[in-house]
């Protein structure tokens, strides 16, 4: 670690006073008031950029004292062209204290369109790494590269996919749906080889986060790893939060993994866990950090808007659940209460937030409308036989069968014959197998295909959620396309072929059976870990899902990478 040359004291005495998390501009600067004002502090978690626009972006550190008694730091922070700063564009002077668990946020404003900059932090004994950064082009249709991901979870495995987006020199940005943290115990979910990997949660975080301190150390591990950090040092992030950094399967007043009863207030857990979210990540809460409003728009000059939703807190009902609707004597299945509930008017995104979408695709001149949000947005319905199967040993012997009656119903309409009803019943009677997803509100999915529709909008939606990868079409209740969905395999979190024990050999198997059975669906990949790559230029939307064989070794193989175009 360096020292502060008497080149950057220089500079820091022309600069601007800044407290943590408040604007910065050109105009009102305080004079620097020396290095003796500095701190001596530890950048522990490395730097972070975030929520770039065409004039402004937020930078993020941590600085944590040097000498553990002191209550508060200082620390300087600056903004330039070039990777020696040479060409100081922005310069400040920012405060952070135990009441922001010592992370510091700069919104730095007035910025240039279009513009590559380099940031760092300063303290009196050193400086932080060195970070890249990018604002939006102001306009133009030049091409914009983005790296999705979502589902990266610390003792389930390496965050090899951080890794592999470092090693791409042609990215733009980094788009996170969601489940940045997992809020498990230590033998909790996808724990079994943390010892073994050497990720394990520390003592003092090991029981499940429910309060403030609880969430911030969860935070503070997982930005313990290097691919993560080096990911955030080198490229802009724009997040958006999923379950897992409140509680499973959360909705607005609850969550599946929250029990009222041991752990307190929901939604005291919920505040807290917003809290660390935002101190933490490097976003700008559109309504400020008291609030859970966290949807938000960023425009990349004439090629694209990207709108990040809220599917969990501020609006979603609770979840629908198949096992409230089978009676416990008879085990039959209620259809007429079943569909009656799913036809019920029940909110995902609400009211207010599809009013904000609505005017915000209304508005944009953009080309492509991409939504970057977290749960599947196709219909993604299966036999309804499946669903009944409890015991998946015998998953794909029923598979292989449904798979021969829906060939046969194909063949005999190619060849215009009337299918044979058995084989046609069996594959037509279709059900959502999530209802956590947006099949589980499909008024609501209504209400905004048909916005799309109105505005002549194709929506480009991306997703996460589910820990494996999804090629679909987006189709309404008519059968009319209105978009595409492109959704990402997780960082590290297993998918479905742990749930249903499923071999690596059977993974392509069972991935083609979807395919068939699934009328929306277009590609699938339900066995590895990965990330997706979206080119947008003028012309299409082309993403590629690029996988890693294995997240339990530290050496590991990519995996065959699938690609996809939307040309609208």
């Amino acid at each position: 670690m360096s020292t502060v040359s008497r080149r950057d004291f220089l500079k820091f005495s022309m600069s601007c006073l800044a407290v943590a998390g408040v604007s910065t501009v050109l105009t009102g600067c305080n004079p620097f008031t020396g290095p003796q004002a500095l701190s001596p502090v530890v950048f522990s978690h490395g730097v972070a950029s975030g929520d770039a626009s065409q004039t402004a972006v937020i930078l993020w550190t941590r600085a944590l004292p040097a000498v553990a008694s002191q209550a508060s730091v200082t620390v300087g922070w600056q903004l330039a062209t070039d990777p020696a700063f040479t060409n100081l564009v922005r310069s400040g002077q920012v405060s952070t204290s135990a009441d922001k668990d010592f992370t510091v946020k700069i919104d730095v404003q007035q910025l240039g369109a279009g513009k590559h900059y380099y940031y760092r932090f300063v303290a009196a004994d050193g400086e932080s790494r060195v970070g890249q950064t990018r604002t939006l082009p102001a306009e133009g249709l030049a091409p914009w590269k983005l790296a999705v991901f979502s589902c990266s979870n610390y003792p389930a495995g390496y965050f090899h996919v951080y890794r592999e987006a470092c090693k791409r020199q042609d990215l733009d940005a980094v788009v996170h749906l969601g489940d940045y943290i997992y809020e498990y115990p230590a033998d909790g979910y996808a724990t079994e080889y943390a010892e073994r990997l050497g990720r394990t949660l520390a003592p003092d975080n090991a029981t499940e986060t429910i309060s403030l301190t609880d969430y911030r150390k969860r935070y503070a591990l997982y930005r313990t790893d290097p691919d993560l950090q080096e990911l955030h040092a080198t490229l802009p992030w724009y997040l958006v939060w999923d379950d897992h950094e409140i509680s499973n399967d959360t909705w607005h007043s609850g969550a599946e993994n929250h029990q009222p009863e041991t752990e307190g207030d929901f939604f005291v857990r919920r505040a807290a866990a917003v809290q660390a979210y935002y101190e933490w990540l490097p976003i700008r809460p559109p309504m400020g950090e008291e609030s859970i409003q966290i949807y938000r728009s960023f425009q990349c000059g004439d090629l694209a808007s990207l709108h990040l939703l809220d599917t969990r807190l501020i609006a979603r009902d609770q979840q629908l659940d198949y096992k409230d609707f089978v009676d416990p004597q008879s085990g039959a299945f209620a259809t007429d209460a079943f569909r009656q509930a799913m036809g019920a008017e029940r909110a995902l995104l609400g009211a207010e937030q599809l009013q904000w979408l609505s005017g915000q695709l209304d508005a944009s001149t953009a080309k492509w409308q991409l939504l970057g949000q977290q749960v599947l947005m196709a219909k993604m319905h299966l036999p309804a036989e499946l669903l009944a199967v409890t015991d998946y040993s015998t998953l794909p012997a029923k598979l292989q069968d449904l798979t021969a009656a829906k060939q046969r119903v194909l063949l005999a309409q190619q060849q215009g014959q009337d299918p044979e009803p058995t084989d046609l019943a069996r594959v037509s009677q279709l059900m959502p197998y999530n209802l956590d997803a947006w099949d589980g509100y499909p008024r609501e999915r209504e209400q905004l295909f048909a916005t799309a529709k109105m505005l002549n909008k194709p929506l480009v939606v991306l997703a996460g959620d589910t820990h494996n990868a999804w090629h679909s079409v987006l189709s309404d209740q008519h059968g009319e396309l209105v978009g595409v969905e492109f959704a990402t395999a997780s960082v590290s979190s297993p998918g479905i072929e742990k749930y249903l024990s499923i071999a690596p050999e059977q993974a392509a198997g069972l991935a083609a059976a979807f395919q068939l059975l699934i009328p929306d669906l277009q590609w699938c990949n339900v066995h590895q870990r990965g990330f997706m790559m979206l080119d947008i230029s003028a012309a299409q939307v082309q993403c590629q899902w690029q996988f890693v064989e294995d997240v339990l070794t530290e050496d590991y193989r990519l995996g065959t990478a699938h690609q996809a175009s939307f040309t609208g």
